[in-house]
């Protein structure tokens, strides 16, 4: 790291560990940070201690919570027989913002990915074994469209379809306002074998 005070130097090597930021991000925030009003600094660290004191694990579909179990587990107007499995807590916010899913989430806490011991054993796959069994009839794979995310799903669907539940996977496709000339060819093939009539 260049010159910086030691402080600034461990403030912007612990910023960098946060996903998607990179060196010159990390060290943008933690300029302004320093020069940013003492009271915003201090509700930065107050609000991010406090969050880390009173959150939690749902001890039913792992998702963070400040009540266990979740509203959405509590919810009585949810759809239990109706399962989405996510990677992690916040791919639940995201699916809740479309408020298309009216069932239960079920948050795995990663996804599969030997190269970095990663293993079934590491995810909350017994759980879902578990909730699945009791009473859920469609399971929704909603995890991401890459390596891990798609060897995820393989391996959950070969565990689950044994049980007699319908399990799904999200859609891929050509996302809102893209043009077909941009698109690679597996997002195309993906499009066209999840076709549907208009």
């Amino acid at each position: 790291m260049p010159d910086f005070a030691e402080p600034l130097a461990r403030l912007i090597l612990e910023i960098k560990r946060l996903p998607g930021i990179g060196p010159k991000g990390a060290r943008r925030i933690a300029h302004f940070l320093l020069v940013a009003p003492e009271a915003e600094a201090a509700g930065l660290s107050k609000a991010l201690l406090e969050a880390r004191e009173k959150t939690r694990a749902c001890s039913v579909c792992h998702a963070l919570t400040e009540e266990d179990p979740c509203a959405l587990c509590s919810d009585p107007a949810r759809d239990g027989s109706l399962l989405a499995v996510v990677e992690e807590p916040f791919d639940v916010e995201v699916l809740e913002r479309t408020r298309e899913f009216r069932g239960r989430y079920h948050v795995l806490g990663g996804a599969l990915a030997p190269l970095r011991g990663i293993g079934p054993d590491d995810l909350h796959v017994a759980g879902l074994l578990e909730r699945v069994a009791s009473g859920v009839t469609e399971v929704v794979l909603a995890t991401n469209p890459n390596v891990e995310g798609e060897a995820t799903a393989l391996y959950l669907a070969r565990r689950l379809k044994p049980l007699g539940v319908r399990v799904t996977r999200l859609a891929f496709g050509l996302p809102v306002g893209a043009a077909i000339e941009f698109a690679d060819e597996v997002t195309l093939s993906r499009s066209l074998s999840g076709r549907r009539e208009v």
